[in-house]
């Protein structure tokens, strides 16, 4: 009966020599879980039924069975007929294994489970330091009682907000209001950490650590004597060869026309030499400077009124040290360059001379160098830097903001956005293709806000999103070309365009204030960029208006965002498509645009 029960729940057992059958239980050796099976078998049919046992013998009468009714019989007392019994003793070893085994696998289990928890409280307990997390530095003026006569004045601060939750940070006080705050490291390579270049909008020129917000060293206004600050001061190679990089400021005297460039210590904030003079001719906004340097190492500052000229470094650091020579790094020159000197052999290159408004340096798509990127009240030019010709011109006129380059087309060569008026209280938004200098893609949006930034962010896939300002955006109509905005004017909106979707813009955010200036930076580790915007609302008489620093994750807009379509295709884009899309998009930090 064992034998046929054994087979019938498909237990292996161990051959008999004698029989040719298998035995369940010797098979006991075999194998741990299935001695509980055998020995559970064993226990259901050996108990007393009609006063026999299972294998049909009637119990004795001064068993146990007698005293304990329908008790389970010895181990030993259970056997098939015909085959040996096995020992009690073997039995009860393999119950102790099995015992030794669930003793150690539930202190393991114990162990486990104690060391998740104790994981997950320090987890807790002891949060990680948020990393990779861009902070925001700005300036502005407050006003504050004077103690003395009770009436109130304006006070400048530098302020630096915590790029986690908005929490202050730091903050200093300014002897005058700030022109520019640029954040860098003057010592690249080293631990020295990023210093922040404050330029004031009369004489002040200070390095803060960005860190704490202790002042490293301020230019001591003496210097500029009866001249002003007219632009952010520059960074330029190491002059004075102590291993830091040094900076160049820019000031106007009495006369427009009368310039002078101060060389200053990047370690100290000492002036490096004395002021070096330049009388200039040109009418118009001033140009720069900056400094470019080209393919072959020469070092030029760019800078001009409504025109473009350069001056070799080396030419002001001699003037500055008044000695004939310079330091090896100052000596190259650039040939085509030089071919451009004044007839009368001038130190003041000419590079542009036709109504330029702004320029900027962006990464040239052939060369090593930069290119140089010119707007003009009538067009749009790219100049090649190594010998100042053209690339190509468009001809276009009321630009209103500086271009904004981004990757737009295929070619990997930057492309711009540009916005520029088209009729009343309305703008359009261009991409200009940086390779040809043709028009990608454009689109009239209603704008009351005159001046209202633009910004890119670049992809993972070496594409870039442009971001831009405009009032509120209708679903295309089948019979118009034009969208007009269906809110109050004072409601602008954020709108994101992607070069993968050019007939679809994404409505991001809104505001009511007049937004003044954005910034796009880039969270490395979550591979995301946030949109940092400060929004000043109406100004009431005898208070300043207030000032609103707001941030935004892009790759959480993206999802949120509402999507505006532009104008019909074929086939129509969904909507599901559409955050399949956006839900893969990565953003990296930006390559080199200079």
């Amino acid at each position: 009966m064992a034998t046929v029960l054994s087979r019938a729940l498909k237990l292996p057992g161990k051959k008999s020599p004698d029989l040719g059958e298998y035995d369940p239980l010797t098979q006991a050796d075999s194998d741990e879980s299935e001695d509980d099976l055998v020995l559970d078998l064993q226990q259901k049919n050996g108990g007393v039924k009609n006063g026999k046992s299972a294998l049909g013998e009637a119990p004795e009468p001064d068993s146990d069975a007698d005293v304990a009714g329908a008790a389970k019989p010895h181990l030993s007392e259970v056997t098939t007929e015909g085959y040996p019994s096995e020992p009690l003793g073997g039995l009860e070893q393999k119950a102790a294994s099995s015992l030794v085994s669930y003793v150690r696998t539930s202190v393991f289990l114990l162990t486990l489970v104690i060391s998740m928890i104790l994981v997950l409280v320090c987890a807790f307990l002891i949060p990680c330091p948020p990393r990779d997390l861009r902070d925001v530095l700005l300036s502005f003026v407050t006003s504050r009682n004077a103690s003395a006569v009770g009436v109130s004045r304006p006070t400048a601060i530098l302020v630096c907000l915590s790029g986690m939750n908005g929490s202050t940070l730091w903050s200093s006080p300014l002897p005058e209001e700030a022109r520019d705050i640029t954040c860098l490291d003057l010592m690249p390579g080293s631990r020295a950490g990023t210093i922040c270049l404050v330029t004031g909008t009369h004489k002040m020129f200070s390095a803060f650590n960005a860190t704490s917000g202790k002042t490293l060293w301020t230019l001591n206004p003496n210097y500029l004597a009866n001249s002003t600050l007219a632009a952010p001061g520059v960074v330029l190679p190491d002059v004075d060869e102590d291993g830091v990089r040094d900076l160049v400021v820019l000031a106007v005297g009495e006369s427009q026309q009368d310039l002078c460039f101060l060389l200053v210590a990047g370690r100290t904030g000492s002036p490096v030499g004395r002021p070096v003079k330049y009388s200039i001719v040109g009418e118009g906004n001033l140009i720069g400077p900056q400094v470019y340097i080209t393919a072959n190492g020469a070092v030029y500052i760019l800078f001009g009124f409504g025109n473009i000229q350069a001056v070799a470094l080396r030419d002001i650091f001699v003037q500055a040290q008044n000695r004939d020579s310079s330091p090896p790094s100052l000596q190259i020159e650039e040939p085509e360059w030089e071919k451009r000197r004044s007839v009368n052999l001038s130190e003041l290159i000419d590079i542009y001379s036709d109504g330029v408004e702004q320029f900027q340096m962006v990464k040239a798509p052939d060369s090593n160098s930069s290119s140089l990127l010119i707007t003009t009240r009538q067009a749009l030019v790219l100049l090649r830097g190594q010998t100042l010709t053209p690339y190509w011109t468009l001809r276009l006129q009321g630009l209103r903001s500086q271009p904004t380059p981004g990757y737009f087309t295929d070619d990997r060569v930057l492309d711009f956005l540009l916005q520029t008026e088209d009729g009343v209280g309305m703008k359009k938004i261009m991409v200009v293709d940086g390779h040809s200098g043709s028009v990608a893609w454009n689109h009239s949006v209603p704008c009351q806000m005159k001046h209202t930034p633009t910004t890119s962010a670049v992809t993972s896939d070496q594409k870039s999103v442009f971001l831009f300002w405009a009032e509120g955006l209708s679903a295309a109509s089948p019979n118009s070309d034009v969208i007009l905005g269906t809110e109050p004017s004072s409601l602008h909106h954020l709108y994101l365009l992607h070069p993968a979707f050019p007939s679809i813009v994404l409505d991001l955010a809104n505001a009511t204030g007049t937004v003044t200036a954005s910034e796009v930076g880039i969270n490395d580790l979550w591979k995301d960029a946030f949109y940092v915007t400060r929004t000043t609302g109406p100004s009431s008489k005898g208070h300043p208006a207030p000032l609103v620093v707001s941030k935004l994750s892009l790759r959480w807009a993206l999802m949120e965002g509402q999507m505006v379509q532009l104008k019909e295709t074929t086939p129509k884009i969904g909507r599901g498509e559409l955050r399949r899309f956006l839900s893969r998009i990565k953003f990296v930090d930006s390559p080199s645009q200079v």
